[in-house]
């Protein structure tokens, strides 16, 4: 890679990331999220507009903004949900919207309509909870009830996704890819376990005296912790996004010292720097001239994101959730973009995925960030304006008035 080309490249993507919220501020009608912008702002200054630039001479640094945006969505999850309702409804939303993507790209696969069934199947499960956390921080959805059962369908929805990736579409052998899988997570286990050897001693004691200095210590380690199981994860041949959302997890489990401080260290780097790079860059790749020439795939993907994906919430979450919420947990679960990313580039990577149908998952999936969480968060405003109780009836009441 030619370095001039390279700056210019990264100059003109950090130019995209600064003017963002800028624009977001300015534009008349509803706020957009600064996501969609960022997108548009890549396909605006790459090589299906301007040809300003081109995705391969950052890419390695859009990696990194991955790796971060699954780590601050694996650092939100409590595992502890997994043990109370919310995870276990997460879990049957998730394993009921697998059944339903697989009757239905089945039928499309018979119909000639999609090549690579499992990626644009396990497409239609995922959620991107990466993508909405900033969304919701901004409009302060994730507390109370309806956060904890938001944050486990958008974790589920991300993490059972990407364990599928890992057997499905890694390794050849299946038997492999299960070993690594498991290979991964117990090491994941075993690295959670580093703060008691920590503790108490020398090393605790310079972790923490440096966390706020210029040796900031915290923020550095927590680094080596995602980069080395990015690193792990793709000599495993897993996906890269496991490695990331794992470093999170792990996080949450062994951060040390002033852990808000370290939170807002994260999300100055993350979201201050490689996320947004991360966003322009996916722009960049987006094939705008096969959405044009088939612009009725993009129409038909958008439409199961919300079915498949979306829908099984009204249902499942009845006892749990008035029908507002019920509405926005819909919205909020079909929204995905990342995972769709990386399933198209994966399908086209190995001849599997029709070029028009991974241009129009990925358009589909960057129209629901666009659509979706903006409709969320008209539902929560007009919910919060007409003074309704957040409180809700308890999973032993009948069902909620619709």
């Amino acid at each position: 890679m030619d370095l001039a080309r390279g700056l210019d490249t990264l100059l003109l993507a950090a130019a995209v990331a600064a003017l963002a919220p800028m624009l977001v501020a300015l534009l008349p009608g509803p706020r957009i999220p600064q996501v969609v912008v960022l997108l548009a702002g890549g396909v605006l200054i790459g090589p299906e507009v301007l040809a300003w630039a081109e995705r391969p001479e950052i890419d390695l640094l859009a990696n990194v903004g991955l790796g971060f945006l699954f780590l601050l969505a694996g650092y939100e999850l409590d595992l502890h949900l997994f043990q109370e309702r919310p995870g276990r409804l997460a879990v049957a939303a998730w394993l009921v919207t697998a059944a339903v993507a697989t009757a239905l790209v089945g039928a499309l696969a018979a119909a000639g309509f999609v090549h690579a069934f499992i990626p644009v199947a396990l497409g239609l499960t995922t959620t991107t909870l990466g993508t909405l956390l900033p969304i919701l921080r901004d409009n302060d959805m994730l507390a109370g009830r309806f956060g904890r059962y938001l944050l486990a369908a958008g974790a589920v929805g991300e993490l059972f996704p990407i364990f599928a990736i890992a057997v499905f579409l890694g390794a050849s052998n299946k038997f492999v890819a299960l070993g690594s899988l498991a290979a991964v997570g117990l090491l994941a286990i075993v690295l959670s376990q580093a703060p008691r050897l920590v503790r108490g001693n020398r090393l605790g004691r310079i972790l923490r005296e440096g966390e706020g200095s210029t040796a900031q210590t915290t923020l550095r380690w927590t680094v080596l912790l995602l980069m080395l199981l990015l690193v792990i994860a793709e000599d495993f041949g897993l996906d890269v996004v496991l490695g990331a959302f794992l470093a999170g997890i792990v996080l949450r489990r062994w951060a040390p010292g002033d852990v808000h401080a370290l939170e807002g260290k994260l999300d100055a780097v993350g979201y201050g720097f490689f996320i947004p790079l991360f966003f322009v860059a996916s722009g960049m790749g987006l094939d705008i001239r096969s959405i044009a020439e088939a612009p009725a795939r993009l129409g038909v993907f958008f439409v199961l994101l919300l079915a498949v994906r979306g829908v099984p919430a009204l249902v499942l979450y009845r006892r749990d959730l008035p029908a507002a919420q019920r509405a926005q947990m819909m919205l909020l679960t079909a929204t995905a973009l990342p995972l769709l990313v990386a399933l198209a580039e994966i399908g086209l990577r190995n001849g599997t995925m029709l070029r028009e149908n991974a241009a129009a998952l990925v358009g589909a999936g960057a129209l629901s960030v666009l659509v979706f969480p903006m409709a969320a968060v008209a539902i929560e405003r007009r919910r919060r304006a007409a003074g309704r109780p957040t409180i809700v009836p308890s999973a032993d009441a009948p069902p909620a008035a619709e």
